[in-house]
C-alpha cells in the first residue's frame, strides 16, 4: 500500500505536471527532503500507471504516442524516399544490413527490391515482405512482440535475437531529434533496441527527415561508436549539426 506521504509527493507531482509540463528529479527530491532515487521510484510509479512519461532527469507530462506506420508513410514521403535511396547507394554487394523498422527504413527497403546477393536482417514486416519476394535477396525477420502500430517487432526476445548477427551496415531511424542534438524516441523499449541495432553494424547510420528535426519525444537513444554518418533531406538545426561534428558523423544530404 501507497504510505501517505508518498501520496502527497505523487499528487504533488502530477499536479505541477499539470501546471508546468514537466518536473525535474533533482528539484524534486531537494522540495521533500527525499532521495533522488525515492523520487525516481515515485516517477516509476506514475509512469506504469501511464500518467506520465519518463524522460532523462525528470518527467513529462501524458505519454506522447507515435503516428501510425501508414500515417508516417505519408508524412513528406518525398524526402523519406530520397533518403532510402541515399542510404541505398551505400550497400554492396554481398553485405548484410539491418534494417530498423519505420517509415524512413520502408523506402530504403523498396530501393533495395532490385538488387541482389544481400542479407537484410529486419524487425519490420513490411520491410521483411518487400525484400522477401526479391531474388537474391535473404530476408531474416527478428524475432519478438509485434506492435500493431510499427507494424514490427520489439521487446526482449528482438534485443536477444541481435546478438546473433554479424553486421556490416546498420540503418536505424528515431521517433526525434531533440534541441540539443540528442537522437530520441517514444518508448524505452524501442530507445534500447535502437541502440542496440546502431551497435550491431560495423557502421551504422542514422536515418532522419526534416520532420525529426527537433522533435520532442521523451527518451533519449544512448548515442553508440558505430555511427557512421547522418542521412537526412535537408541540413538539420545547428544543435544537430554541430553534435555531427562533435563526434565526427558526416551528415549526407539526400
Amino acid at each position: 500500500m501507497t504510505r501517505p506521504l508518498a501520496i502527497d509527493r505523487l499528487n504533488h507531482i502530477l499536479q505541477t505536471l499539470n501546471d508546468t509540463g514537466s518536473v525535474s528529479v533533482g528539484a524534486l527530491a531537494e522540495h521533500f527532503d527525499v532521495s533522488k532515487e525515492t523520487i525516481r521510484r515515485d516517477l516509476k510509479l506514475l509512469s506504469d500507471q501511464g500518467r506520465v512519461s519518463l524522460v532523462h532527469g525528470g518527467a513529462t507530462s501524458g505519454v506522447p504516442a507515435e503516428p501510425s506506420l501508414s500515417r508516417r508513410e505519408a508524412e513528406n514521403s518525398a524526402g523519406k524516399a530520397a533518403i532510402g535511396r541515399k542510404a541505398a547507394s551505400l550497400v554492396k554487394d554481398g553485405m548484410v544490413i539491418l534494417i530498423d523498422s519505420g517509415s524512413t527504413t520502408l523506402f530504403l527497403a523498396e530501393a533495395l527490391a532490385t538488387r541482389e546477393h544481400l542479407t537484410v536482417i529486419t524487425n519490420s514486416l513490411p520491410i521483411a515482405l518487400t525484400l522477401c519476394r526479391t531474388q537474391g535477396v535473404k530476408t531474416i525477420m527478428l524475432g519478438g512482440e509485434i506492435h500493431a502500430n510499427d507494424e514490427a517487432s520489439f521487446g526482449v526476445d528482438t534485443l536477444e535475437s541481435l546478438k546473433h548477427f554479424n553486421v556490416d551496415l546498420a540503418f536505424v531511424g528515431a521517433g526525434g531529434i531533440s534541441d540539443e542534438g540528442d537522437f530520441t524516441d517514444y518508448t524505452r523499449i524501442a530507445a534500447e533496441q535502437r541502440h542496440l541495432m546502431l551497435r550491431a553494424g560495423r557502421k551504422a547510420y542514422v536515418l532522419a527527415d526534416q520532420t525529426k528535426f527537433e522533435r520532442k519525444t521523451p527518451i533519449k537513444i544512448m548515442p553508440s561508436e558505430q555511427i557512421a554518418g547522418l542521412i537526412v533531406d535537408h541540413v538539420p538545426a545547428g544543435s544537430t549539426s554541430s553534435l555531427a561534428a562533435e563526434k565526427r558523423w558526416p551528415i549526407l544530404i539526400a
